[in-house]
């Protein structure tokens, strides 16, 4: 039976280790040893998890405190240097507990995630740069699910209302004033939602957190999923300054108004009939003294 399980255990690809509580290598398979490329005999009993900068170590020491208290288990990531340069290992450790419940050892599998890592780093750049041009722009973007639960938030957003760094998720109806324009616009979304179709763009004010209030032109689309509304993604553009423009521009208008009003003459009133009548018969004496006249 044990050579069974030797043989299993050295035959496998993942890397397969064995260390005490000092950290000292009780067993290592071949595919550990191929992998750093040194002999099984220059490793026993050599430390194990040898890393080459401080800020490894510490979060591998504060990982591997679990293996000491229920479950007695954990996953931790090592960049070790071996024949292929440095590899990223992912190792999920677990504890041996002998007859009176205590960790005598400690057993662990690890596997290479080098090209995973690597992966995930391209993808990180990709994102980068992507969010490097969404942020150039005047557009702000975000999503939002259906009971109004912020799921995305451009970093401009939350500069612009003042979010701390690392603030939970939040609705966005929290950051709207009582201004009564808002509720036409919770409605647009809302109806979006329910009937899966874009509505037209419109304006909310909506407060900071240090109490300024600022204007912001919301474009909008469902996001459907097998016909059926899921969240709503558009972008925000900071309209504030267009707004105290806007403004103005009313308010010179309305006074403009009122002065052309008041200065514009009064139309001339006609003459009244009787009047009228007395001019004529006034110029008629006159003639007739006229043609008396010798």
């Amino acid at each position: 039976m044990d050579t069974e399980y030797r043989d299993l255990v050295e035959g496998q690809q993942d890397l397969i280790v064995r260390f005490n509580l000092e950290g000292r290598l009780l067993f290592v398979n071949e595919a550990y040893c191929s992998t750093l490329g040194m002999p099984k005999e220059s490793l026993i009993n050599s430390i194990f998890m040898p890393v080459t900068e401080e800020r490894y170590s510490d979060a591998i020491a504060t990982r591997m405190t679990s293996l000491f208290r229920p479950p007695y288990a954990c996953i931790v990531e090592q960049w070790l240097q071996t024949q292929k340069g440095m590899r990223c290992i992912s190792w999920s450790a677990r504890s041996v507990l002998g007859a009176d419940g205590t960790v005598e050892s400690i057993v662990a599998t690890g596997r290479d995630v080098t090209p995973m890592k690597n992966e995930m780093k391209t993808l990180r750049k990709r994102d980068a740069e992507l969010m490097l041009v969404l942020e150039s722009g005047e557009r702000m973007y975000y999503t939002h699910a259906p009971d109004h639960l912020v799921a995305f938030v451009s970093p401009r957003i939350r500069d612009l209302l003042g979010c701390r760094p690392g603030e939970g998720k939040r609705t966005w109806t929290d950051y709207l004033t009582d201004h009564p324009g808002n509720s036409s616009g919770l409605e647009r979304t809302i109806r979006a939602l329910a009937s899966g179709r874009r509505e037209p763009p419109y304006r909310l004010e909506m407060a900071t957190r240090d109490g300024r209030k600022i204007w912001v032109e919301v474009n909008e689309v469902p996001v459907l999923r097998n016909g059926k509304a899921v969240a709503i993604a558009g972008f925000l553009t900071d309209i504030t300054d267009r707004m105290a423009v806007e403004e103005g521009t009313a308010e010179a208008e309305l006074f403009f108004r009122g002065e052309a009003k008041a200065r514009k003459p009064a139309p001339a009133r006609p003459a009244a009939p009787r009047g009228l009548i007395r001019s004529i018969f006034a110029r008629g004496e006159d003639e007739e003294q006229d043609e008396g006249v010798v």
